[in-house]
């Protein structure tokens, strides 16, 4: 009795698929090494003068708890939050003082929008960028 199968697969393959696609790719590369052009101009920044200093000044903040009261910062103490009337005079310094035209809001989740928008009112009519804070 003959066990063995008749039909055998060839391990082979043809070297002529090969070739023809190793030349191919080796035309390919030589065309785009030479269409390639190495006189790229790049646009590098100009050496500044004056560089930034390391030192960055402190922004000026108002944090609204949540008992609608603030705090100014820097400076101010989260112990002891204030009126708004208080306030004002407080942001002014510290946006002046900061060297910015920008005022942080920070408030607490349970701050009423009324507490907010005075300072957003504030930091309006003094010219000032309001910047809110928020957590996502």
């Amino acid at each position: 009795m003959d066990f063995s199968t008749r039909n055998k697969v060839k391990a082979e393959w043809g070297m002529a698929s090969m070739t023809d696609l190793v030349f191919l790719l080796l035309i390919f590369f030589i065309i785009m090494s030479l269409m390639s052009n190495n006189q790229t101009p790049i646009d590098l920044p100009k050496v500044d003068s004056n560089p930034p200093s390391s030192q960055d000044l402190v922004e000026a903040a108002v944090i609204i708890t949540e008992d609608n009261k603030y705090v100014v910062l820097p400076g101010g103490d989260l112990k002891n939050p204030m009126e708004l009337d208080a306030v004002k005079n407080l942001a002014a310094e510290a946006v002046q003082n900061s060297g910015k035209t920008k005022l942080k809001i920070a408030g607490h989740r349970k701050a009423s929008y009324e507490a907010v928008f005075a300072i957003m009112a504030l930091a309006q009519a003094n010219n000032w960028d309001p910047v809110l804070a928020y957590d996502k």
